[in-house]
């Protein structure tokens, strides 16, 4: 005896599971979260395994100076230091106004970040012993502000006041400092701009003391160690030469390193892939309670059927693989409208931050699709187990 599909099946309620297990869109979630994780890595990668960070505390009762950064190269273990200040001003070519990033520091600065001129050449000692008002831009910032790479010679104004360009990093070329605005920044540039450049430049310490108020002494200032090898004698080597210039005051300073940012991003990512994780299998646990809960209703309501069924000739495992059957075809659509879901959305996604490619990852959909399946099946045996043993003579008489 043949029944007819929407006899079988309520869609008002299948469209209920549906939705219930459109939960799936998750993978979405988890793809933005892999994509911004890689991309932090390999930014945060690129800044140098050599590279060191002093940040300076105890700036008011002993306040380090400018003239004593070049002490702190002198160990063998390390090859450079430099300090660095940052600030955000307005820069003005033309009839072009934007705000900028502006890192004031020195000559060393250039190695240590492992950044290349493209044109010109970097901030000089003699810039900042005169404290010369002049400006090193990155690629990117000199086509944004004055239309085109090689800009040396020309004049820019840095709230208010005018500077000389005499240097163009390389297109490549970034500092630490900006890499991280860079990735932060670029969405909301995209969408308010319709551009994702960052301006940043780059002038003498000495000069940013003038420009900015709030900036009299070091803060903070970066060194590279001579090797890889070398990291952890540089930065004991250090440890030395600030205990002794603050007095053996452990809270005056801190030290980090790249291996120390990496491992605090690795706990970060772990943290993200629990919480992605509970809040999917919660998901899945709701989306599966729910369709557990339909199925129920639809045992109750095709009791009749079920009896008439059995009374022909089926037996348990035939009513049993059906409703089974139709709680994995409900799951596997709900699996699939999540899916589809969450490729709208990453295409979105991409379309506001093109920095940033989006893609949908094969392996996520496969496992989407698996662990949606386990749980229709989970969640429909109950349902299932309980029509298959339900009494030809009980269902007939049922008129529910």
């Amino acid at each position: 005896m043949e029944v007819p599909w929407r006899s079988q099946t309520d869609w008002k309620r299948v469209r209920r599971c549906i939705i219930s297990v459109q939960r799936a869109a998750l993978p979405a979630a988890v793809q933005i979260c892999r994509i911004c994780r890689c991309r932090i890595t390999d930014e945060i990668s690129g800044m140098g395994s050599s590279y060191l960070t002093v940040t300076i505390s105890d700036d008011k009762e002993n306040p380090l100076k400018l003239s004593e950064i070049s002490g702190f190269a002198e160990p063998d273990e390390v090859d450079a230091a430099a300090p660095m200040a940052r600030t955000s001003v307005t820069a003005k070519s033309g009839y072009t106004s934007e705000s900028m990033t502006l890192i004031g520091t020195t000559g060393s600065y250039l190695d240590i970040q492992q950044m290349e001129i493209q044109y010109g050449r970097f901030i000089k000692n003699a810039d900042v012993e005169n404290n010369t008002n002049v400006v090193v831009l990155t690629y990117d910032t000199a086509v944004e502000l004055l239309g085109r790479a090689d800009v040396e010679g020309e004049k820019i104004s840095l709230n208010g006041k005018s500077f000389l360009v005499i240097g163009v990093l390389t297109e490549d070329s970034s500092s630490s400092l900006t890499k991280g605005t860079n990735m932060m920044s670029s969405s909301s540039d995209d969408e308010d701009s319709g551009s994702s450049v960052v301006l940043e430049g780059y002038i003498p310490f000495s000069t940013m003391t003038r420009l900015a108020d709030n900036i009299l002494n070091v803060t903070q200032f970066c060194a590279s160690a001579t090797s890889e090898e070398t990291l952890d004698e540089a930065e004991n080597a250090l440890t030395e030469l600030l205990m002794e210039r603050f007095e053996y005051d452990e809270d005056a300073f801190s030290i980090s390193d790249q291996s120390e940012i990496m491992d605090t991003m690795e706990s970060v990512n772990s943290t993200m892939a629990l919480m992605i994780g509970g809040i999917a299998a919660i998901s899945l646990l709701v989306g599966g309670i729910g369709i557990m809960n339909i199925m129920l209703v639809s045992v109750t309501e095709r009791t009749r059927e079920i009896g008439i069924r059995k009374a022909i000739g089926a037996c348990k495992r035939t009513i049993m693989m059906q409703f089974l059957l139709e709680a994995l075809i409900v799951s596997i659509m709900g699996c699939f409208a999540g899916i589809g879901l969450s490729w709208v959305i990453l295409k979105l996604v991409g379309i506001f931050t093109p920095s940033m490619q989006f893609t949908m990852d094969m392996r996520v959909v496969w496992v989407s699709v698996a662990f949606t399946g386990l749980i229709g099946i989970i969640f429909g045996l109950y349902p299932a187990n309980k029509a298959a043993r339900k009494k030809p003579i009980d269902a007939l008489r049922y008129s529910g």
